[in-house]
């Protein structure tokens, strides 16, 4: 393994009532919204440089005729890992019961193998896990193929009716961290580095619960470091204001139907955002950075430093309201830049169902775009990153548009599952309401999918993806990451009422890869932010070091890169969010590689 020690030089790096209404067909579509006659009279103004859909810039890697296969075989059985999400459904049809999802991947032990943690729901209506059913689950690898449920020995159980779950070293210690999100009560559990784990939100300041709002629904969070002092943040996502007494009828009355609401039913919320204050507390300084003030209904959020100004933005998908894009003004303010960058709605200009999102070069172009699910009849979004500070919408020139129309997704990952150098899209599928069958021809439990990336566009795999993949369910959250270490990615996914998927990647080992750990000395211990340039044969590809993936779940931190036939790295650049830059060079292929960021 090369250390930071063997760097030899720096170089930059560059880069409506129900669910169910909102699953009509698109020839049922709604008048045009007030949105869209705001943003026609902004491009007038020429505040907003909207240009007709154009062809894929050309890449810098090379093409295959067709991507190589992508197989997944769901091994949750052997892997003696049983458990199963519970929601406690009720006829009352609270808006809650669909939404919960969380699953993590990361290394609790620091024994280098990825464990698994699932959050579950509570009993309706106390809102309290009343017994194991209702337990969040940790399992760790024991790295044989199985692993062993340490919940209680861990002490991880949790409280209340959870949802999300985020990975992140925020004391820098050198052992992980994670923060739970749910319905009135949020949970950050700090790393005791003995196998065992504190519950701390109440002294860190980070119970989700404000003085001014009370008791909060959140969905997802995400660790960065917005001001790069070296100290991982929280920024928290949350939904709509809900109560047990605030859910109204929603469905027909003859034939008595009851449904999940549809989102207009209920008020949105602001986001929240905790500065590390670097002593095991936290300052919530979501109304002084801005992102306090912004309303909306989010489900997923993805972080990426989408304009290279060196300090990481913020993406959050909304649920049937304007997509936020909080740019990162570099004195700890954001901007609310959706809009004007052009992934607040999609390019018809419609606020859609939006769920899981990712924020990952799809086209190698050395920019962040973002891929975001929705519901049926709606399509996956897919925003590409022109520069500049603007988006255009390639959902239908990559293909993803057609290919997802009749799915509805919820958590998804871009990464190269059959490592040929370009990262593929996973979805985990399923709708939202669970009476959709009885009132449209759309299934409520769907299969998974697979989207292999063929130079930018998309190719539905999913049929050859194996058997165990054609299995529908009620999917909700997915994490992602390489759970035995051969060098492939492997997918973890919740679903409701059933036991988890895990999903050994399967797919044909004789291509190569290398996976990055990054420690942070400077920057944070995760090295969050990162960003990565790795130059090989082949052409150079982009990526940077997140764990916030999808929906409500959190995924690997290593770095993966698929290489192909190119059993070398030329060159792989490291850009530390300290602003310390580093260059690797001849570095061989089939590894896990830790790169330690120089002292300055």
């Amino acid at each position: 393994m090369l250390k930071s020690s063997e760097v030899g030089r720096s170089l930059p790096i560059r880069p409506e009532n129900s669910r169910t209404e909102r699953s009509r067909p698109r020839s049922q579509g709604k008048a045009r919204p007030a949105h869209a006659l705001a943003s026609l009279a902004l491009c007038c103004l020429g505040l907003l440089a909207f240009r007709p859909a154009r062809a894929f810039p050309p890449s810098n890697r090379r093409i295959s005729v067709s991507p190589p296969p992508i197989r997944f075989q769901n091994i949750a059985a052997s892997a003696r890992v049983p458990f199963v999400l519970h929601n406690s459904a009720t006829p009352n049809k609270y808006q809650i019961e669909p939404m919960v999802a969380g699953v993590a991947l990361f290394d609790y032990n620091n024994d280098g193998l990825l464990d698994i943690y699932f959050v579950n729901g509570a009993s309706i209506p106390s809102l309290e896990k009343s017994g194991p059913d209702y337990y969040n689950r940790l399992y760790r690898n024991n790295g044989d193929g199985t692993f062993t449920d340490v919940t209680d020995q861990a002490g991880v159980r949790g409280e209340g009716y959870s949802m999300g779950v985020a990975v992140g070293d925020y004391d820098n210690d050198g052992w992980e961290d994670f923060y739970v999100v749910g319905v009135n009560r949020n949970q950050l559990f700090h790393n005791n580095r003995d196998g065992t784990f504190s519950e701390v939100s109440a002294p860190a300041g980070v119970t989700g619960i404000n003085p001014k709002r009370g008791k909060t629904w959140s969905i997802c969070a995400a660790w960065l470091d917005y001001n790069n002092d070296g100290l991982l943040d929280l920024f928290v996502v949350n939904y709509c204001v809900w109560g047990l007494d605030k859910d109204p009828y929603c469905g027909s009355e003859r034939p008595k139907l009851r449904v999940y609401c549809h989102p207009s039913k209920f008020d949105p919320l602001p986001d929240a955002l905790y500065r590390n204050n670097g002593d095991g507390t936290f300052t919530d300084v979501s109304e002084e950075s801005g992102v306090g003030r912004h309303l909306g209904k989010g489900m997923g959020v993805a972080i990426a430093d989408y304009d290279d100004d060196g300090f990481v933005d913020i993406f959050v998908a909304n649920d049937t309201t304007r997509n936020f894009l909080f740019h990162n003004e570099r004195n700890g303010t954001f901007s609310e830049a959706g809009l004007t960058s052009g992934v607040a709605y999609n390019g018809d200009g419609s606020a859609l169902s939006y769920m899981g999102a990712d924020f990952r070069d799809v086209d190698n172009d050395g920019r962040p775009d973002i891929v975001v699910t929705a519901i049926s009849n709606e399509m996956f979004s897919y925003f590409h990153n022109e520069g500049g500070g603007l988006f255009e919408d390639f959902t239908h020139a990559s293909l993803l548009g057609r290919l997802s129309i009749f799915m509805s997704g919820w958590s998804d990952g871009l990464f190269d599952f059959n490592n040929d150098g370009w990262k593929d899209l996973f979805a985990a599928n399923s709708h939202v309401n669970d009476e959709v069958e009885q009132e449209m021809n759309v299934p409520f439990k769907q299969p998974n999918a697979a989207f292999a990336n063929s130079a930018g566009r998309f190719v539905n795999v999913s049929a050859e993806a194996g058997k165990d993949f054609q299995v529908p369910a009620a999917h909700r959250g997915a994490a992602f990451g390489d759970l035995d270490n051969d060098g492939r990615v492997d997918a973890v996914v919740s679903r409701l009422d059933g036991p988890a998927e895990i999903f050994r990647n399967v797919s044909d080992p004789g291509r190569h890869w290398l996976a990055v750990k990054l420690q942070g000395t400077k920057s944070n211990w995760d090295g969050i932010g990162a960003k990565l340039r790795l130059e090989s044969a082949s052409g150079v590809q982009f990526n940077h070091v997140t764990t916030s993936v999808g929906y409500a779940s959190s995924s690997d931190r290593r770095v993966h890169f698929g290489l192909g036939n190119d059993s070398t790295v030329k060159k792989l650049e490291i850009r530390w969010p300290s602003g310390v830059r580093q260059e690797l060079e001849n570095v061989p292929a089939d590894q896990i590689l830790t790169v330690v960021e120089p002292r300055p």
